[in-house]
């Protein structure tokens, strides 16, 4: 302002906030250091004469500071920055800064709120560390596509790659996968198989993808795992135990309600493990423990590539917390050899792209859409329905098909356009009962069934749209099915006119409750 020039005050609390740094070229590396007198580096922390830098704040006048809410937006101005706490005050002046950390106080009334504070406020000057991005430019921009999503969608056999190496172990050659080693776990495996129980939290696609890996951590820990949305996990006073271990699942590490989640968690002493995307999040540093998937940057608001590097990465904890376990050595093995396929499967699921643009096209003017799944592929459909949801804006459901008798085959009528989820797993059988039923009801069937499969195309008649995927594991089958429904949602979405990477009302990162 005109009454203070060259100050800036900053606070943190809540949302996201970071700090990026721009120092001039110095002759040889440099380090930041937080001193009562602000920002200095090496190079000047001390003149020739002994006197502080400080008192000298020519030398600092060159120094730029940044605030933004992620790191993607600082990335193009200076790699290095720092994360603010709750109840952090950042203050800039004269090139230098100071953080510090604000005391609440109790009111006068006795009545507590989180925003009141006394007229003169305690404060200390605290640290906090400055990092160093390892986010390119070249992530924040869209190259040869015309959307992020679009980008996204191609960039997930990269993702995967990246989200597993160093952690799957394998052989001289590289064919043969030995062993799943998490880094971020050592120390905390063996409590976890201790545990009465393991609960997955998070809210939309990081639900879903706790859908996608329960059954298969059910089957390779032998515990008991259950699922809770974030935003209902405060209003219904979940019993949390000193003996829990809550898995909170989150893209940005920022989400309002998983972030309150995971603090009710700890009051009560459970074990708080966080899968996130973004490093120096809220999440990965609140929690004791935890992986992240590595799926670099995401800028569309609809989650593509975190969903699948999700699952990736909860199927290795899964795999890891098992493999004290003799009995399911072999099934561990089947897992792991397909992990190291997956990436090239769902390049081969990325050649679908022609095929979803005619079918987008048939139902570009629909305005409603069924998506039916079961056992692995209840995520898929949910997770289907909602990427149709938000980036398309037309109505759709995903649901479990045991529940199809029990309301929703009332609407299907020969307009209904109605996806089935039917690759081969345990629930082939059912599926194909229900293509039948669907069928018999003159529905628009369009069915997702592996790439080998002819017997359930011949149940649902030549009428039926048949999408061929390739094949990999059952616990893994979700992350390749879910491909040719990000495809679709994509261009039913730009064939409707709407904005593929910020649907409206919706932001990429929720950061209130």
């Amino acid at each position: 302002s005109v009454h203070s020039p060259g100050e800036l005050v900053a606070a943190k609390r809540g949302s996201p906030l970071l700090m990026g740094i721009v120092e001039p070229e110095l002759n040889g590396p440099a380090h930041a250091a937080l001193a009562s007198e602000g920002f200095q580096t090496s190079k000047v922390a001390a003149g020739e004469d002994g006197t502080r830098a400080s008192k000298r704040p020519k030398l600092k006048q060159h120094v730029e500071f940044y605030f933004a809410s992620d790191a993607s937006a600082m990335v193009e101005h200076t790699k290095r920055v720092l994360h603010l706490e709750d109840d952090d005050v950042a203050h800039l002046h004269d090139g230098g800064y100071g953080i510090y950390r604000m005391e609440r106080t109790h009111s006068v009334s006795g009545i507590e709120s989180p925003v009141s504070y006394e007229p003169t406020v305690q404060s200390a000057e605290v640290e906090r560390t400055v990092e160093t991005l390892k986010m390119e430019v070249e992530q924040i921009m869209k190259g040869s596509f015309k959307h992020f999503m679009q980008k996204e969608i191609h960039e997930q056999p990269d993702a995967m790659l990246q989200g597993m190496r160093g952690r799957m172990v394998v052989s001289d050659d590289g064919k043969v996968a030995e062993r799943v080693f998490l880094g971020g776990m050592v120390n905390f495996v063996s409590t976890i198989r201790r545990s009465r129980r393991i609960i997955l939290c998070g809210c939309g696609t990081s639900y879903h993808s706790a859908i996608a890996v329960r059954q298969l951590m059910e089957e390779l820990t032998e515990l008991p795992v259950t699922l809770e949305l974030a935003s209902d996990v405060l209003d219904r006073q979940c019993p949390f135990f000193r003996d829990d271990t809550c898995v909170f699942i989150s893209q940005s590490g920022e989400t309002a309600d998983t972030l309150k989640a995971m603090q009710y968690a700890k009051e009560r002493g459970a074990l708080c493990l966080g899968i996130v995307n973004t490093v120096g999040s809220a999440i990965s540093r609140g929690t004791d423990c935890g992986v992240h998937i590595n799926a670099g940057a995401e800028i569309g608001v609809a989650s593509t590539k975190a969903y699948t590097c999700q699952i990736v990465a909860m199927v290795m904890l899964a795999l890891a917390l098992s493999e004290d376990s003799m009995s399911r050595a072999h099934r561990r093995k089947e897992i792991m050899q397909s992990l190291l396929e997956l990436p090239n499967q769902v390049r081969k699921a990325l050649e679908l792209d022609a095929q979803m643009l005619e079918l987008a096209r048939t139902l570009q003017e629909e305005q409603s859409l069924l998506l039916f799944g079961r056992g692995y592929n209840y995520a898929t459909a949910l997770e289907g329905a909602l990427k149709v949801k938000e980036v398309a804006l037309l109505h759709s459901e995903g649901i479990l098909a045991g529940e199809m008798k029990h309301g929703p085959l009332a609407l299907v009528d020969e307009t209904m356009p109605l996806i089935v989820v039917a690759t081969r797993d345990s629930s082939y059988r059912k599926q194909e009962s229900v293509v039948q039923q669907l069928k018999a009801r003159g529905g628009r069937l369009i069915l997702i069934v592996s790439e080998d499969d002819d017997e359930i195309a011949s149940v649902a008649g030549e009428k039926a749209t048949i999408i061929r995927v390739p094949v990999v594991e059952d616990c893994l089958q979700a992350v390749v099915n879910i491909v040719p429904l990000q495809l679709l949602s994509y261009h039913i979405t730009v064939l409707r006119g709407h904005n593929v990477d910020q649907p409206r009302n919706l932001a990429k990162s929720v950061t209130v409750e």
